[in-house]
């Protein structure tokens, strides 16, 4: 026999948060339904509702125990939230003088609470910022899914890039989801399918022509670290002095996308010029720092990137996530398992990975041209 199924959704009905509840109709389910307390019907959401209580949630899993499946994917959330950033304080954006609405201040303060990362906040706040302003007075918890889909459509229509929209999506469902505590009450809003662009990379001749062309010690150590252990930028900013493990050969990541602590390699003609770096510079907390002993920021590393690409007359612009690419591509080309590489960039899914497989010409520089 069938199990029969109840389906509980977030709903906001007259400003309140309500659970929605949906199901084939079916005798048993119907007589049990007029049990709950003050249930009513909701023709807009066709579905019954009754006011979102802990008291009311019990009550539902009690009654319909062993005659239902209470399925529950579209009203909590697994989501893991970023944890692993420091000291994340948004007062600057609390005293900042606007004539616009402002974000409110329970979503600022979950951004502080889950740790979020600086780049993000600021992506999330700008994103809610021009969100709520587009509605202007209107209360948030009135805003429904009919109205953000309009709200994208609108952002389609601007030509606006697949990215803004993805950011503008993420910015409401951290409000609604996360600080309103309604998972995937926006489930049915479509993102835009991202174009499948293959990672730009660079040869290893011109990788050591951009190390060569660096001004300095610091320089030079700094665009060595991207490319021969593969990191995003802001691990290179994140690595303290202590995460250097010369004795195994291996760099200590934390702070990573995920939250997700890994090693990678450390290159033996690298660790020379980190000594090398170390006894000039004296860095007191991060492997790099600024005036005062600041942690170095990222458009540093960017500029120093790109200068020295230029310097090396590379064709392209080059960036420091780029390096990264590179650094997997020639990992795979020189016969590094996938797995392996997986590992090191720190990657959750193969899948991810895989991308390298198809700039990787080591299985096709032998193939030879028909026109040759």
């Amino acid at each position: 026999m069938e199990m029969k199924t109840i389906t509980l959704k977030h709903l906001i009905i007259n400003k309140q948060k309500q659970i929605g509840i949906d199901f084939k109709p079916h005798k048993v389910i119907q007589a049990l339904i007029k049990q709950l307390p003050d249930v009513k019907w909701s023709s807009e959401f066709s579905c019954v509702y009754l006011k979102n209580t802990t008291q009311h949630i019990n009550e539902i899993f009690k009654l319909f125990r062993g005659v239902a499946w209470v399925n529950t994917n579209k009203f909590y959330t697994n989501k893991v939230i970023k944890n692993g950033n420091e000291n994340l304080n948004l007062d600057w954006y609390r005293t900042k003088v606007t004539l616009k609405n402002k974000c409110p201040e329970n979503f600022l303060q979950k951004l502080e609470l889950k740790h979020y990362s600086i780049s993000t906040s600021k992506t999330y706040i700008y994103m809610f910022e021009t969100f709520i302003n587009y509605f202007n007075s209107t209360e948030l918890l009135t805003i429904n899914e009919r109205d953000i889909k309009s709200y994208i459509l609108l952002l389609t229509k601007e030509d606006r890039s697949k990215s803004y929209i993805n950011q503008m999506i993420n910015s409401i469902k951290f409000y609604y989801e996360i600080v309103e505590g309604m998972p995937n009450r926006f489930y049915e809003i479509e993102r835009p399918i991202k174009d499948k662009k293959l990672p730009k990379v660079i040869s290893k001749e011109e990788v050591l022509l951009i190390i060569k062309n660096t001004n300095n010690i610091k320089h030079k150590c700094i665009v060595s670290l991207l490319y021969s252990a593969g990191l995003r930028r802001s691990e290179l900013l994140n690595l303290k002095i202590e995460d250097i493990d010369s004795k195994r050969m291996v760099l200590i990541i934390k702070n990573t996308k995920g939250n997700k602590e890994r090693l990678s390699i450390l290159s033996e003609i690298l660790l020379k010029d980190l000594r090398i770096y170390f006894k000039k510079y004296k860095p007191k907390t991060y492997l790099f720092e600024g005036k005062n002993n600041i942690q170095y920021s990222a458009s540093s590393v960017l500029k120093i990137v790109k200068s020295s690409a230029i310097k090396s007359k590379i064709r392209i612009p080059v960036t420091p996530h780029m390096l990264r690419h590179s650094f997997a591509t020639h990992l795979l080309e020189n016969g590094t398992d996938l797995r392996y590489i997986q590992v090191l960039l720190g990657h959750e899914s193969t899948k991810t990975t895989e991308i390298y497989t198809h700039v990787a010409i080591n299985n096709i520089k032998d193939i030879k041209s028909p026109l040759d």
